[in-house]
C-alpha cells in the first residue's frame, strides 16, 4: 500500500493502466518509471519528453482541466498536485477516477516518497530503484560541492507585474538550498510573497537568480533586473529547479555546475 499526499491509500494496480496526468514534471516522471504508453492525457503544459508526449491527448492546462475531456478518456488513474492544480477540479474529477493520486513535494528528498509512490501503485519498482540511486549520487555531489563554498543569500523573482518571489518552504527554495544558495525573504505570510525593489530586505542579497519559468524572463530582463536590485544577476533554467520527479536528478548536477562556474 502507498500513501499520497492527502493521506488516501493506493494498492499496487493491477492490469493496463490508464493515466492522466495534470502536472508536467509528474508526466515526466511517468514516462521515466516506463509508463509513457499508459498516458492517456496530460495539460498544455507536459511538454517533456516530447517525442513521447506527442500523440497524447490535452486536456487543457494545469489550472484550467477540461472535465468533460478527462471524462471522456476514461482513465483509471489521475495524478494531481496540490500547489499546481485547483482543489475543486480534482474533487470533481475524482467523482468519475477510481484513483486520484495527489502529491505535493516541498523538499529535495521529498523526491525519495514521490518514486516510492508512484513506482508501487504502477508496478515499477525497478525503475523507481534506479532513479533513488540516480537522485542519491547526484544529491551527494551537490552536498558536498556546497560544503564546500560560502552561502549566498538571493533572490528568485517568479513573476514580474506584480513582482513575486518564493518562501523558503517551497520546493524552489529547498533545491537552491542544497547547493548553498538562501532564498529571500527568511520569512513572508504566503508561500509566492509579493515584494517591491525598496524592501529593506533586499539589502541582504548577493545575487539575482532569474529563472526561464514560471515567468519566462529573457536576456532583455537582466538589466532591467540588474539596475532594480543593483546586485549580479544570472539567468537559471526554471525547469531545473522547480521540477521535482526524475528531473531533479538533472536539476542536481545543473545545480552542482551553476554553482562550480559562478564560485
Amino acid at each position: 500500500m502507498r500513501v499520497d499526499a492527502l493521506g488516501r491509500m493506493h494498492r499496487p494496480y493491477d492490469g493496463v493502466p490508464r493515466i492522466v496526468s495534470l502536472v508536467p514534471s509528474l508526466t515526466e516522471l511517468i514516462c521515466d518509471l516506463g509508463l509513457a504508453d499508459c498516458l492517456v492525457g496530460r495539460t498544455g503544459f507536459c511538454v517533456h519528453p516530447r517525442e513521447a508526449l506527442r500523440h497524447v491527448p490535452k486536456v487543457g492546462g494545469t489550472k484550467d482541466v477540461k472535465l468533460d475531456a478527462v471524462r471522456t478518456l476514461a482513465p483509471t488513474h489521475l495524478i494531481a498536485d496540490i500547489d499546481e492544480n485547483r482543489r475543486d477540479a480534482v474533487e470533481a474529477m475524482a467523482e468519475f477516477v477510481p484513483q486520484v493520486v495527489v502529491v505535493h513535494p516541498q523538499t529535495v528528498d521529498d523526491n525519495l516518497a514521490l518514486y516510492a509512490l508512484l513506482g508501487g501503485i504502477f508496478r515499477r519498482d525497478a525503475e523507481a530503484a534506479r532513479l533513488t540511486a540516480e537522485f542519491a549520487a547526484a544529491r551527494q555531489e551537490l552536498v558536498a560541492l556546497a560544503a564546500t563554498l560560502p552561502r549566498e543569500a538571493v533572490l528568485y523573482p517568479i513573476w514580474r507585474e506584480p513582482w513575486m518571489t518564493v518562501r523558503r518552504d517551497t520546493y524552489i527554495a529547498a533545491m537552491l538550498s542544497a547547493a548553498g544558495w538562501d532564498t529571500l525573504p527568511a520569512e513572508a505570510t504566503t508561500r509566492f510573497p509579493e515584494f517591491t525593489w525598496d524592501a529593506p530586505w533586499l539589502a541582504g542579497i548577493s545575487r539575482v537568480l532569474l529563472p526561464s519559468e514560471p515567468y519566462a524572463f529573457t536576456d532583455r530582463h537582466l538589466a532591467e533586473v540588474g539596475a532594480l536590485a543593483q546586485r549580479p544577476v544570472t539567468r537559471i533554467d526554471g525547469e531545473m529547479v522547480s521540477w521535482y520527479g526524475s528531473r531533479a536528478i538533472a536539476g542536481l548536477r545543473y545545480l552542482a555546475e551553476l554553482r562550480r562556474q559562478l564560485s
